[in-house]
């Protein structure tokens, strides 16, 4: 068993989360270091996506061990974090050995935050390295940190009404010794909803006046039901595109490729389950599974309670935010009312 309890996915023995952002600009990039190497899948949903190197993580490829994740804002500028950790890996002897060299294997996926801060700002390989610097087994920052420096969620109506998200993070003991972790950074086109009951915590806020008036009295306009005013025409031209979530789970447990890949996939159970609507067309929803341990553990079992952690990571995600550019924060909401 791990040696502490920090709720996040550094209880995972041989996780490490190093956070870099521009508070000004409202970007940044988070790495999940693994740099003895952990069994590596992913499972991508939705329609907009941005990756790097997700092709290798599949079943039937060469590679079976990553040594990093990165989760970057900056849409598709920000995969350049990925090359920054790769410098930092291969510096320390760390990588798929391919005879001449060793290459480190960092999947990467991004998210679009250029709709709040400064556009012209993002992450690169410098802010990538830096992450690496300080990636430690502390429990990683949530809210405004990282990948989750300038994510958003409830954009059905626009920017102006969305509320500032951030990143989030969990852990579950199963039992028997093994342990599941998520960390997960939410800028999601949809709503947040407590998983419980179903009910929304954080998402596109009502239009109260003006020719458009949505959601009733109630502070958030619910995105299915403005969606329902939509039908037979298209969103695409009022709704932001400026979304995605991205994540990774890992585990304690021995599993090999194609098992992990299958918790990648029961993963995204857990990101449907707290986010409405989930794997649009205007998100690009990817989820990284990561199996590093000895544990024997069914899959089955590993995958639902990814699920959970995904869940559970993905409303600390807007517990933890702040107010920024405007955009408020669930906390600042809450007061308010």
């Amino acid at each position: 068993m791990p040696t502490k309890q920090t709720n996040s996915i550094v209880d995972i023995p041989g996780i490490k989360v190093g956070h870099a952002q521009n508070d000004q600009a409202l970007t940044g990039c988070t790495v999940i270091l693994c740099e003895a190497g952990a069994v590596g899948g992913v499972d991508q949903r939705g329609g907009a996506p941005g990756t790097r190197e997700t092709d290798a993580l599949h079943p039937m490829h060469l590679v079976e061990h990553v040594h990093g994740i990165v989760l970057a804002g900056g849409s598709a500028f920000g995969l350049d974090a990925a090359t920054g950790v790769v410098r930092y890996l291969e510096e320390k002897g760390i990588g798929f050995n391919a005879g001449p060299a060793r290459v480190p294997i960092v999947p990467a996926a991004i998210l679009f935050d250029l709709g709040i801060g400064q556009a012209n700002v993002r992450p690169d390989a410098a802010m990538g390295y830096e992450a690496c610097l300080h990636a430690s087994e502390d429990a990683p920052a949530e809210g405004n940190a990282g990948a989750g420096c300038g994510a958003t969620v409830g954009k059905v109506l626009g920017m102006s009404q969305a509320v500032k998200s951030g990143i989030g993070s969990s852990s579950i003991d199963i039992g028997g010794g093994v342990m599941v972790g998520a960390l997960v950074a939410v800028n999601a086109f949809g709503d947040v909803v407590d998983p419980i009951r179903g009910e929304i915590i954080a998402g596109a806020r009502s239009l109260r006046r003006g020719p458009l008036h949505l959601g009733g009295e109630g502070l958030f306009a619910d995105t299915l039901q403005v969606m329902k005013s939509f039908a037979g025409r298209t969103i695409l031209g009022f709704a932001s595109r400026s979304n995605t979530v991205i994540g990774v789970v890992a585990c304690n447990a021995r599993l090999n490729k194609e098992q992990v890949n299958k918790v990648a996939q029961m993963a995204q159970d857990g990101l449907a389950r707290a986010i409405r609507p989930a794997h649009t067309m205007l998100d690009g929803d990817t989820i990284f599974a990561l199996a590093i341990g000895n544990h024997k553990a069914d899959v089955n079992i590993i995958g639902a309670f990814a699920a959970e952690a995904v869940s559970q990571a993905i409303v600390r995600a807007v517990q933890a935010a702040r107010t920024a550019d405007g955009i408020p924060s669930l906390s600042d909401l809450n007061s308010a009312t």
